[in-house]
């Protein structure tokens, strides 16, 4: 008996390297290296994990085999989900790193896959340091080839740059970012939707829309304007994630009619007979990023063009007391 037979093809996962290597020349040593960027007093490094949940077994469901757009749309919810993290407290990302618990080494998922890694840390306009591919057998008892998925990501930002929601006050208006669908999170219960046969993807492909990355609009923003706050609304939705970017002693009040919901979100609330209060602590609602500003009108209009026109829609959607 050898490690193949055991389900690990060593062989296998050195060629799908070499293969990397053609697309990412620097990738194959023992750790990713690159100098912190010059300019900085007190730079302060940033850091944020994260993965993109059932939405992954989802996207391997689609036709029943891989589905090159769909895996690549992964791809970028992977980094997407790390990097909107990160940027909340107003780092500019540096580097990425993935971590992919497979099957098999498949190519015809996990290079669709390394594809939309690599086209979201350019998006992010950061580096893919390298990453880690495990091979686990099938004998484990799972039906996907990739079975799991992580993020990590690294940024810095100047230490009296750093936002931290201290100088958010009564008063102060929240923007509501466009989401692109509902980005990576809810997919356990789409799953039980799409089990049930309450929804199909072949009806709804919109359920794979990818995560936006607001990096560069972020960083756009922060160049020229007192953002006080920042979200990135993810699982829990707003009630759980705008919270956490305000001081103690301080709520957000949020006007859900200040915003249309997308039609895909009334087609799963109805689908699921789902109360509407559950579809707002699961989903995004349409709003996959926020933003807490001063008050005066002229400032929130000039924002929002700025938003515009990086190709986003945006409300003011509620306000801090």
């Amino acid at each position: 008996m050898n490690y193949k037979d055991a389900g690990v093809d060593i062989d296998a996962g050195n060629a799908f390297v070499e293969t990397l290597k053609k697309k990412i020349p620097h990738l194959g040593g023992f750790s990713g290296t690159m100098p912190l960027p010059v300019g900085y007093e007190k730079p302060i490094l940033v850091s944020g994990t994260d993965g993109v949940g059932t939405k992954l077994k989802i996207a391997q469901l689609k036709c029943g085999g891989p589905d090159k757009s769909a895996m690549r749309g992964i791809g970028i919810d992977l980094v997407a989900m790390c990097v909107n993290d990160v940027i909340c407290c107003g780092a500019k990302p540096l580097y990425f790193l993935d971590y992919t618990s497979t099957s098999k080494v498949n190519p015809d998922y996990l290079m669709p896959l390394l594809e939309g890694i690599v086209e979201g840390c350019d998006i992010s306009m950061m580096h893919l340091l390298g990453g880690e591919t495990a091979e686990h057998p099938q004998h484990m008892g799972y039906s996907e080839v990739i079975r799991d998925l992580a993020g990590f990501c690294t940024g810095v930002v100047e230490q009296n740059e750093l936002i931290d929601g201290s100088l958010i006050k009564p008063g102060d208006k929240i923007i509501g970012i466009e989401s692109s669908g509902i980005h990576s999170n809810g997919y356990s219960l789409i799953e039980r939707l799409l089990f049930h046969h309450k929804i199909f993807l072949k009806d709804t492909p919109e359920l794979l829309t990818p995560t936006i990355i607001y990096a560069s609009l972020v960083q756009d923003l922060l160049d020229e304007f007192p953002i006080l706050g920042m979200s990135h609304i993810t699982g829990g939705g707003i009630p759980e994630n705008l919270p956490r970017c305000l001081p103690k002693g301080l709520k957000a009040h949020v006007d859900y009619n200040s915003w249309e919901f997308p039609k895909l979100f009334h087609k799963i609330m109805m689908a699921g007979e789902i109360p509407e209060e559950d579809m707002k602590t699961t989903f995004n609602m349409g709003i996959g990023y926020c933003l807490v500003v001063p008050p005066e009108n002229e400032l929130i209009t000039d924002i929002q063009l700025r938003i515009y026109g990086h190709g986003y829609k945006s409300w003011v959607i509620g306000e801090v007391k």
